[in-house]
């Protein structure tokens, strides 16, 4: 069931039904409505100011102009990731003698699967900012 702030709840619909199996394009954000449902760009603009920092919530800009909104996070995101990357690959040089070796190995899982999880949001965000240019998704067989 999609549920919007925008829009009134929607009934849930049984498993063999085709509107059951519209979650959009590979890769598109869990719970958002996909490209084809009307109202989809409010729904996203809530899940793009996740990925953002906090204060931009403050920006009314954000939510009038959810195109720019999701080209940004698209570049928030691509800067997290090159950050986690840097901080992987320099972690055991550069704290090697404030840390310990098992608090290190830690971190690098977490900083591991953290990676994994922005590049998932970033192949979400690419997907919502080509929708809103308006590239369709054709579901393949």
């Amino acid at each position: 069931m999609y549920e919007s702030r925008t829009e009134p709840p929607r009934r849930a619909t049984s498993p063999g039904s085709p509107a059951a199996h519209r979650s959009g394009p590979p890769g598109w954000p869990p719970g958002i409505p996909p490209p084809e449902v009307p109202g989809w760009q409010g729904a996203v603009v809530p899940w793009l100011l996740d990925q953002c920092p906090a204060d931009y919530r403050v920006y009314a800009a954000w939510r009038r102009h959810p195109i720019v909104l999701a080209w940004l996070t698209a570049r928030h995101v691509d800067a997290q990731i090159l950050a986690l990357r840097e901080a992987y690959r320099g972690l055991r040089v550069d704290l090697a003698d404030a840390v310990a070796a098992e608090a290190l190995s830690d971190v690098l899982e977490v900083l591991a699967a953290e990676g994994a999880r922005l590049v998932g949001v970033r192949r979400a965000t690419g997907l919502v900012l080509e929708a809103m240019e308006g590239k369709r998704f054709v579901p393949r067989l």
